[in-house]
């Protein structure tokens, strides 16, 4: 769908022939420019090519064919032909159209590689030809002076310009008139070599030619002898080939080659962005070079600053891609509608150029024009049928849109047959086309309910509904691709007043109020099932009178549904039915659904946990009293038909802790037994989070009445610290401000945890869980080193814990851990990666009089090892 263009650098190689370098004088451009307004017409100069652009005035609607001139001799250019001898067109679906024609095309008269005159016929068939369908341009162009190597890169072909004046073997030929002649073959690199014989070369589609002072070799888009290569990212087809000219006494080989762009675009809904390489390696013969010019332009003609900035362009350069991005929607593309698995979508184009100039060694300069045709990738834009009707009109008022202005609407299917849109106006249904002012369009359509294309159908006595069945056929010019949309609205009446409920809620309460209608009060009131009694009357505070009654339903009301139960809510719908018992009709249905507030779940500093389950409408077969915690034996301390209650300790029922950077979570589960067995689904998942480094107080005082001492909440602290040494002595740490450290792969790295500022010596640190991740938050890609306090048998490379003795700084050696690692990263679908990694633990405080297994544990041997990806890293504390 996008088509790109590029070149490469050259040699030229010279047999018995010393090289001649090139010297290049600054590029002067004669930027002639012919309009004729009566038929649209416009002929300039634009660099190195000549535009020539018309608009639909002069083309819709009809057949167009392009002629080149070449003297007396009219030839007709097609595709192929085109491609092979400069020319490019490029037209949008209304019949603007832009041609562009290299100056040194095959047809173009030219003086001295100076003055050129390019002659066209644009024949227009439409009905019946008349001369006025012909046009004939003829227009001069100078282009002066040269770089030492042209490049152009059209939508169907790669152009490169190669100035023969570099060495005096090919000087004189070119300057007595032999060098064509003197062409005898060309070797393609595919990248492999192939050779053909210059005949074959002119047969297979290219085109070679030489003019007063260069080569120009030209290859249409695809050919067999191209090829695909990634230039830093970007695909680039590829035209690579040797030329040889041959004489008696000598042979000179110039290679050259082209390199087009295939890729290097990214879309989002806002902005197009294109990348195009920097150092275009088939291009370049050294790494360094200077970029002496750098253009963008829209539709082969550049632009300043304050034109770019104007429209939202910008172009800028990094040390690796050119880069310009263009606003989707921008003033100089259009959009345009398509038509996918029968969808309506649309796309946005534009055609930017970008323009280079770089010197490579002392004097040799290559120009470098890229003209790239976008088009973003289609967008679906579902069509929205907004319905406008007014019952009490009696006409049904149906708006369709928004289209481009593309899109024309033909006709509608309605419930009795296809109508045309003059159709459907003759009969008094009003079709009408409305414009926007940013140029999309809507569809209106005003059926009367009483045509006979309405469907009508009778509820009750009291009510007609009203059905309108669409179906809108569309267009979309001008390839006349049609699509349909269907729609349905309808509306219903009522011939009286019917009685109305309007609802409201506050923390506690469903609000209700019922007013009759213009028949009185002739009915029933249900609240779910149950029939409103003088009991409930009271319980709902119910107040009425002669035309409406309130009341006051509690959310916790046996009659309440509950839809929802979250942490901290449930969401209860009050269900209101007014039933006429004489005619057994429901003359109202009322559902009000709000959410209220409810503590489902508290965590308590002293680990304990309490939840509430609540019985939703989703799970009607649950009895509360036979659900349990993840330990079947954790049953409800309280249940009734609605809810159950539970009281429990963090470390009993099957509580799981995990941990989170710096918080601890505890997860059980609230289920029916056996649920998992037969796929019933879990009610509630119950989480406690605290912070790992939170701060608890603990008060301690005296209490009559007892010898003994007791304990209660008071203040105290504990601080764990990690840090990085520097060696095995542990007597050197890297500071904060060192931080990310470097270090290669396998390198050993000396952690340690302490206990900070306790002076107790019955206590212990034990280190129960680190790991490692590739970013400071929660990671996915994570890392064992220490599991249950022990080195991760999965690691052929394993933790190595070092004992801690007494030293000057180290009072109570239980109070430290100490273990080294070897540096490793991360290795994702078989990609290395290069992020920072950060370290973690879980630390323990134990009296070291402890014999529990958290305390005191034994670690298995090594039993596997897994594979670690090898690069150098940033560690990061």
């Amino acid at each position: 769908m996008f088509k790109h263009f590029a070149n490469v650098p050259f040699k030229i190689r010279l047999v018995s022939i010393s090289i001649l370098w090139l010297v290049l004088a600054a590029v002067v451009v004669s930027a002639q420019t012919t309009f004729n307004k009566r038929t649209g017409l416009n002929v300039e100069c634009v660099g190195n090519v000549m535009r020539l652009t018309f608009d639909k005035s002069l083309a819709f609607g009809s057949q167009l064919e392009i002629e080149a001139i070449n003297g007396s001799q009219v030839v007709p250019l097609t595709s192929s032909l085109a491609a092979k001898c400069g020319y490019s067109m490029e037209s949008d679906p209304w019949g603007n159209t832009k041609l562009y024609a290299s100056l040194l095309n095959c047809f173009a008269q030219n003086q001295g590689d100076q003055v050129f005159d390019i002659a066209l016929r644009l024949r227009m068939y439409g009905n019946e030809v008349s001369e006025e369908d012909v046009h004939e341009i003829r227009h001069t162009c100078k282009y002066k002076q040269w770089a030492s190597r042209e490049i152009l890169c059209e939508r169907n072909f790669m152009e490169n310009r190669i100035n023969l004046l570099k060495a005096e073997f090919l000087k004189l030929l070119v300057k007595n008139g032999h060098a064509f002649r003197t062409l005898k073959k060309m070797v393609f690199y595919t990248p492999k070599e192939k050779p053909m014989m210059m005949e074959d070369v002119l047969k297979a589609g290219y085109g070679v030619s030489t003019t007063p002072s260069r080569l120009v070799l030209r290859s249409p888009y695809g050919m067999e002898d191209t090829y695909t290569q990634n230039v830093n990212g970007v695909q680039m087809e590829v035209f690579k080939m040797t030329t040889y000219f041959k004489r008696e006494w000598a042979v000179t080989m110039v290679d050259t080659a082209a390199a087009c762009p295939t890729g290097g675009l990214q879309f989002t809904d806002k902005v197009i962005t294109w990348y195009m390489p920097r150092h275009i390696t088939p291009l370049m013969i050294y790494n360094q070079y200077d970029l002496l010019e750098l253009y963008m332009g829209i539709d082969g003609k550049r632009l300043d600053t304050t034109q770019m900035n104007a429209k939202g362009y910008s172009l800028s350069v990094t040390n690796s891609h050119v880069i310009i991005s263009l606003p989707v929607g921008g003033p100089d593309g259009y959009y345009k509608s398509h038509v996918l698995d029968y969808q309506y979508h649309t796309t946005y184009s534009i055609e930017p150029m970008l323009e280079l100039l770089w010197r490579e060694g002392q004097s040799e300069i290559t120009r470098y024009k890229v003209h790239y045709p976008i088009t973003t990738p289609p967008k679906a834009e579902p069509p929205q049928v907004t319905d406008n009707t007014v019952a009490k009109s009696g006409v049904f008022d149906v708006l369709l849109g928004t289209f481009l202005h593309d899109v024309e609407l033909m006709n509608i299917t309605f419930s009795s047959g296809v109508m045309t849109v003059a159709e459907a106006n003759a009969r008094g249904i009003n079709v009408q086309q409305h414009g926007l002012p940013n140029g999309s369009r809507t569809f209106s359509i005003q059926v009367p309910f009483s045509d006979p294309v309405v469907l009508k159908s009778h509820i009750n006595q009291e009510f007609t509904t009203y059905t309108l069945p669409l179906i809108f056929g569309l267009i979309i010019l001008p390839e006349y691709t049609p699509f349909p949309h269907p729609a349905l609205v309808e509306t219903t009446l009522q011939d009286i007043t019917l009685p109305t409920i309007v609802g409201t809620c506050d923390d506690e309460h469903f609000l209700v109020i019922v007013t009759y209608g213009n028949q009185g009060k002739n009915f029933h009131i249900y609240v779910g099932t149950q029939n409103i009694s003088a009991e409930l009357y009271t319980d709902y505070g119910v107040q009425e009178n002669s035309t409406h009654f309130t009341m006051t339903v509690p959310f916790l009301a046996n009659e309440i549904v509950f839809e929802l139960a979250q942490q901290s809510l449930v969401r209860g719908r009050l269900d209101l039915t007014l039933w006429e018992p004489i005619n057994s009709w429901h003359l109202n249905n009322f559902s009000l659904a709000c959410e209220f507030p409810l503590t489902m779940t508290e965590c308590f500093s002293n680990g304990t946990i309490t939840a509430l389950a609540v019985k939703v409408e989703s799970a009607a077969q649950i009895v509360p009293s036979q659900l349990s915690l993840t330990d079947p034996l954790c049953k409800p301390k309280f249940s009734n038909s609605r809810f159950a209650y539970f009281s429990f300790a963090a470390s009993s029922c099957g509580t799981t802790r995990t941990f989170y950077d710096d918080v601890m979570v505890y997860q059980n589960e609230i289920s029916v037994p056996g649920s998992k067995n037969t796929g019933t689904r879990y009610l509630l998942t119950v989480s406690c989070y605290y912070l790992l480094n939170d701060t608890q107080t603990l008060t301690f005082f005296t209490k009559p009445g007892r010898n003994e001492p007791f304990a209660e909440l008071g203040v105290g602290e504990l601080q764990v610290g990690m840090r990085l040494a520097k060696d095995p002595s542990y007597n050197s740490f890297y500071m904060e401000e060192d931080y990310p450290i470097t270090q290669y792969l396998q390198q050993p790295l000396y952690f340690e945890v302490e206990l900070v500022q306790s002076p107790d010596p019955q206590i212990e640190l034990v280190l129960e869980n680190c790991w490692a991740t590739v970013n400071d938050g929660v990671s996915v890609m994570s890392w064992d080193l220490i599991v249950n306090g022990c080195e991760n048998l999965d690691d052929r490379y394993q933790t190595t814990f070092h004992p801690v003795g007494l030293e000057d700084r180290v009072p109570y050696p239980p109070h430290l851990k100490r273990f080294e690692i070897k540096m490793f990263t991360f290795v994702k679908d078989d990609t290395v990666l290069r992020d920072q990694i950060f370290v973690h633990c879980e630390a323990v405080i134990c009296d070291i009089n402890q014999t529990d297994t958290i305390c005191k544990r034994r670690c298995p041997s090594q039993q596997g090892n897994i594979k670690r990806g090898m690069n150098q890293i940033s560690f990061i504390h």
